[in-house]
This record gives C-alpha cells, structure tokens and sequence, in this order.
C-alpha cells in the first residue's frame, strides 16, 4: 500500500466516523442576476477597459469582420485549427483574401521558431466568456492549442453572445469542470501586460500586444440595419 492510500484509508476509518466536507454559502460568488444583455454589456466594458476591442457581428456573416480586422491590421499570416466550425468558416471565407492560413496541428518543436517569429496573429473560438470580470475562457485542444492564443502579437477569439456567464462560480458549476476539466484551461482578460516596479504598464511583453473578440448574434448584431 502506497504512503497516500495509507493516509487516505487511516481518514476513512477515522473513530469518530469519516469526515464531510463543511457546509458552504456559494450567494456571494453567484446569483447576479443579470439579464443577457447586461452579461454582455458588463463583459464588454471590463475587457475593453484594458484595451481589448469587441467587433459585434451577426452568426451568418462573422467572417466579414474578420477580413477587415486582418486587413485593417495588414495580417499576412494567420495561425488557426481546421475541424472547430469558427476556423473552417474562416478557412473558406479567407481563401482568397490573400492571407496565407498557417497550419497549427503539429507539433511544437517543429514550428516553434516559425510561430514566434513569422506569424502575424491567432484565431480561436472560445466556450464562453464571464461577464463579472471580462474574461473569455478557452479549453485548448490539438486543433486550437493555447500558443495559438498566447503567442502571436494579435489574437482573435469568436465569442457567441448567449454563452456569456455571469461569473466564473457559474462557468464551473453550469459546465462541470469538476468532472472533466482539461489539462490547460485558459481565462484571457485582455492583451498581455506587465508593469514595472513604478507601475507602468506595457503590453505584448509576455504574449498577445492585441485582442479584438469577434462577438457574434443570433440575429442582427448591434448597430446592423
């Protein structure tokens, strides 16, 4: 019997009888009660104030605003998966917008060197974002891993307006992360930054100079006719 199955059946066959866990009130960390509109409103303003951009945009036609962000920002080369249904999309929409399409499943130490140096940005879809503290959240996988996110001085994330949550208490419960949570899970809430010890801040040191999120609508978008 290994040290730790020794310690956890010692617990277990306690006199007293097996431990439980104390009762906790989670309403502090829940419970806002916003409606969808002031989730999204909250979360735009918290990741704007930290100088991320939200582009609004309808489902059908996201890739639009896509081609004007990379052009506005003279992207040559983008790094972005192929099965999730945003990089397919954009794959297709940006065929001949003269925007070479950098394959990313594969692995690190092969392209490690490309990916740092000449690629221009990232896009991601993401599973949610978190209204309370602007915050999109992301479970990397093969066909999107993280460095997608962390590395390229501009990052784009597509985010669906219904999946923003009200806080991260919720994101965990509503999604089961205890259950299943993956080895890397990311929580972005603006471009990288750093600050030095008289406070002032810089961006793009550690990652991302740039984070434009791509919110997408069910219907028509915001400020659409």
């Amino acid at each position: 019997m290994s040290a730790r199955n020794a310690i956890l059946k010692r617990l277990r066959e306690r006199l007293d009888g097996p431990l439980s866990a104390p009762e906790s009130d989670f309403s502090v960390v829940t419970g806002r009660g916003w409606s969808q509109e002031e989730r999204l409103a909250r979360f735009e303003r918290w990741i704007t104030s930290v100088h991320g951009e939200v582009v609004h945009a309808s489902h059908d036609d996201w890739t639009r605003p896509l081609a004007e962000v990379l052009a506005e920002r003279g992207v040559r080369r983008l790094a972005l998966g192929r099965e999730h249904p945003v990089a397919a999309e954009a794959r297709e929409a940006l065929a001949d917008a003269g925007v070479e399409l950098v394959e990313v499943d594969r692995d690190i130490e092969g392209w490690q060197q490309e990916q740092f140096e000449r690629v221009d940005a990232g896009l991601t879809s993401t599973l949610g974002a978190i209204a309370e503290t602007g915050s999109l959240w992301l479970w990397p996988t093969p066909d999107e891993p993280r460095l997608i996110s962390l590395v390229p001085p501009l990052h784009i994330a597509v985010l669906d307006a219904d999946t923003v949550e009200e806080t991260f208490f919720d994101v965990v419960e509503r999604h089961g992360w205890a259950n299943g949570m993956p080895t890397n899970a990311l929580l972005i809430s603006g471009p990288s930054k750093t600050a030095d010890i008289e406070q002032t801040l810089a961006y793009g040191v550690h990652g991302p100079r740039e984070l434009v999120v791509i919110v997408r609508h069910a219907g028509t978008a915001p400020g659409e006719a």
